[in-house]
């Protein structure tokens, strides 16, 4: 798109802002946030699935090889977040969000059809690079459309999502991978079939979703930006039997410049944001690592050292997924309300305590399955909303021209500081119960310096628009100079 000619004064961030909370809203949030659960989905059958990859009837696999499948599909991730994210900041939210899940489909279809060690890789690569895509495309558009007071909740309730498909795939992997009721050597193919069904429905559903008004305000398109709010307000005031909305308080002059390129990306990370950007690398890659290491390997530590079937493995990890998922549903609504550097210091505190206290009492042999879930489920009810809290942070503290290659550049960084820990903590469990316990106090160390660090360089983000957090590019007279913060 042309850069501006001429300075325009315009009311749009205002007036999305302003917006009551509606119907609209709810689609927006129903449309975009299932990549999550699409996510949650992959990720707990295929963790289910480990024990019964190593079976005969199956690919034959070892646990450290179920590992390297496991970051083959986080190197796809990292992959189709550096690409698709450039393409999102330069080309659009809409487009990149509807191509990026229907690569997900495919890959994911074709899993289902894996006949080795590598053939099962490469497409665990493919989809993984389709979920790296929507990361950064999904939450540019999502913190864009969702009025500020909303943002932190919204965003972390989305995120937490991400356990609905955890536990939704746990409980489609007890039918599909009990022998008893399916042949072995299906059922498990079944389950990657299956899976795609959920985003085949949400393609029609995204199709109504507009482009983000704050990206074409940014990139020369103030009017059709204008024209989609309009439609948004009457549609919210239908929606919700108003005559009026409140006035729109303020406004924004955007000044023409070029596209923002990677240089752009790098001068303002690290010369704009230092401080933003060291807390960002924090929190992402310490929160990373946690979840990588023990999501992939739970069913491991369940098979080997509690002797629970495989076929039963769905059973446990659908109340550790619904830990999970209420903690930033129930939590969420205090990063608004308390703030945020209270909040994710406070849980990422809270779960390092708790992960390095569950690791001493499991190389003591003091939990049966049963209370290793329970202690885990509790875990990462905190754990949850504080990592929710990071991928939120990242996407809402960077100006706008930059925030799809922003969110993918913290993603890139934490993925692959997470790359090698399923493989690492498959290693520990084929190794001993004092291995696992010092990779659980290795992941506890890191989150509490995920807590120390947000202290320090925490922002006050809650209840703040976009633009007051970060001013975007193309509305400050000189382009390329922000406040350094």
């Amino acid at each position: 798109m042309p850069a501006l000619e001429s300075p325009v004064t315009t009311s749009i961030p205002q007036r999305m802002d302003r917006l009551p909370w509606s119907r609209w809203h709810w689609l927006v949030v129903t449309a975009l946030g299932v990549t999550w659960i699409l996510d949650g989905l992959e990720v707990s059958i295929v963790a289910a699935l480990g024990p019964v990859l190593t079976h005969a009837t199956t690919l034959q696999l070892t646990a450290s090889e179920v590992g390297l499948t496991a970051s083959a599909y986080l190197t796809g991730s990292v992959a189709g977040a550096m690409v698709f994210s450039y393409l999102t900041d330069r080309k659009g939210r809409k487009k990149w969000f509807m191509f990026t899940l229907m690569l997900y489909l495919a890959a994911t279809v074709m899993t289902a059809f894996s006949w080795d060690l590598w053939s099962f890789m490469f497409f665990r690569f493919l989809t993984g690079a389709g979920i790296g895509g929507e990361y950064a495309a999904i939450n540019s558009a999502i913190d864009e459309l969702i009025p500020a007071r909303r943002r932190g909740h919204t965003d972390l309730a989305i995120n937490g999502s991400w356990w609905l498909g955890s536990a939704a795939g746990a409980l489609l992997t007890v039918v599909l991978l009990n022998p008893l009721l399916i042949p072995e050597y299906l059922g498990w193919r079944l389950c990657f079939g299956l899976g795609a069904v959920l985003g085949v429905s949400i393609l029609l559903v995204r199709r109504v979703v507009p482009e983000s008004p704050r990206w074409l305000m940014t990139h020369g398109s103030v009017q059709e930006a204008e024209q989609i709010v309009s439609s948004i307000e009457a549609e919210v005031m239908r929606d919700e039997h108003l005559a009026s909305l409140p006035a729109a308080e303020g406004s924004i002059t955007i000044h023409g410049r070029t596209h923002a390129t990677l240089a752009t990306v790098a001068r303002e990370l690290f010369t704009s944001y230092p401080r933003r950007t060291s807390l960002g690398i924090v929190l992402m890659v310490t929160q990373s690592f946690m979840y990588n290491a023990i999501s992939f390997t739970y069913p491991f530590v369940l098979t080997t050292f509690y002797a629970v079937p495989s076929h039963s493995i769905g059973l446990y990890i659908v109340p550790f997924a619904i830990g999970n998922f209420l903690g930033p549903l129930l939590l969420g609504r205090f990063f608004d309300t308390i703030g945020r550097k209270q909040m994710i210091s406070f849980t990422y505190a809270v779960a390092g305590c708790l992960l390095a206290s569950t690791g001493y009492l499991f190389f003591h042999g003091a939990f049966t399955s049963v209370t290793q879930t329970v202690a885990w489920s509790a875990i990462f009810f905190f754990a949850s909303a504080g990592a929710s809290a990071a991928y939120l942070t990242v996407s809402e503290i960077f100006p706008m021209e930059i925030r799809a290659m922003a969110i993918a550049f913290f993603f890139v960084v934490a993925q692959g500081a997470g790359i090698a820990a399923p493989w690492l903590y498959g290693k520990l469990i084929e190794t001993s119960a004092e291995s696992v316990m010092y990779g659980y106090l290795l992941g506890a160390g890191m989150m509490l310096i995920g807590a120390i660090v947000e202290l320090w360089l925490g922002v006050k983000a809650e209840g703040r628009s976009l633009e007051h957090i970060a001013m975007p590019l193309s509305a400050q007279s000189v382009p390329g100079r922000a406040p350094h913060a």
